[in-house]
Formats: structure tokens, C-alpha cells, sequence
């Protein structure tokens, strides 16, 4: 299951923090990470891991549909690498 945008803002609601306010915080800080990336810059969350957008090259590829060959063009991507700290908390 995944966790949600409600369920984050219903987990901030339990710490303390009023519902529109909680919505408020976690739209603004989407909004922060989103313009960042669109800039071309990486965002890093210490103890959590680094967003980064990467450029990937023009290649073939095939439709699964029809076995046609076709060109894939250019294209940016987000990847996300996560922290050492994240890592060795689920590898223990």
C-alpha cells in the first residue's frame, strides 16, 4: 500500500498540527521540490536521499503491441537515490 498526501497530512494532524495547516506545509514543500527539479537542480533531504533529474539519449525501442521498431526520443527523468542512513535502516 502506498501512503498518500491524506495519510501524511492525517500523521502531522496526530503530531500537532492543525489540518490546514498540515495541507499547507506539504503542498508548499511538493511546490519547493518540483520548481527545484524543473531548474535542473538536485534536491537533497539529509538522512532520507536525493532527487535529480537525468537526461536520457534518443534510442530504439519497440511497441509490445504491434512488434514495431521505433525511435524513443530524448527525455528528462527524475531518479531518486536514497541515503546511506535510509539504507542501513532497512538493512539491518
Amino acid at each position: 500500500m502506498s501512503l498518500t498526501k491524506t495519510e501524511i497530512v492525517e500523521n502531522l494532524v496526530k503530531i500537532g498540527f492543525n489540518r490546514k495547516k498540515a495541507v499547507q506545509m506539504l503542498e508548499n514543500l511538493l511546490e519547493i521540490i518540483k520548481r527545484d527539479l524543473e531548474n535542473g537542480e538536485d534536491v537533497l533531504i539529509s538522512g532520507f536521499g536525493k532527487f535529480s533529474i537525468k537526461n536520457k539519449k534518443e534510442r530504439r525501442g519497440r511497441n509490445p503491441a504491434t512488434g514495431d521498431d521505433l525511435i524513443l526520443g530524448k527525455r528528462k527523468v527524475i531518479t531518486f537515490n536514497c541515503s546511506s542512513v535510509l539504507r542501513e535502516r532497512f538493512n539491518k
